[in-house]
């Protein structure tokens, strides 16, 4: 054989073995980007459960509406929230407010939303008793009719 012809079948030998390496590459790169998108979809995880004192810059509207529902020991209602912080209920209060906790209810961080306008403690509800029904509830009671 040839020099040109050795040479040629190097060249393709090659070509191959960087194409299988590049088919190579584009796996991982679509493995990386799977897992990637994956990361997204879950909740970033803060080192603090107890309600997040580190979140929070202490003395501001966040950190003090923290304290008021962990003294309160229940979620309140935006209204309870804006009157523990000596401020006005009016309609810009609270969409303030309820706009900045929702932000921390978004990102699954210190707060939650257990119902419409009405904010929680994440890990709070672990701490509140069961809630049962009334002693009564179920039973039928007679009354006599005259």
């Amino acid at each position: 054989m040839s020099i040109r012809s050795e040479l040629e079948k190097k060249i393709l030998k090659k070509q191959e073995e960087i194409e299988a390496l590049e088919r190579s590459i584009d796996g991982a790169r679509s493995y990386l980007q799977a897992l990637q998108d994956t990361l997204k979809w879950l909740p970033k995880e803060s080192g603090d459960t107890s309600g997040g004192n580190h979140q929070l810059r202490e003395g501001s509207d966040m950190a003090k509406t923290r304290d008021l529902i962990r003294e309160a020991g229940h979620p309140l209602h935006i209204s309870e929230i804006l009157k523990g912080l000596g401020k006005e209920d009016t309609k810009e209060a609270k969409l303030s407010l309820s706009g900045s906790l929702s932000g921390y209810v978004r990102q699954q961080r210190v707060f939650n939303r257990p119902s419409p306008n009405t904010f929680g403690l994440i890990g709070l509800l672990s701490q509140m008793p069961p809630l049962e029904p009334p002693e009564n509830f179920g039973k039928i009671t007679l009354t006599a009719v005259s």
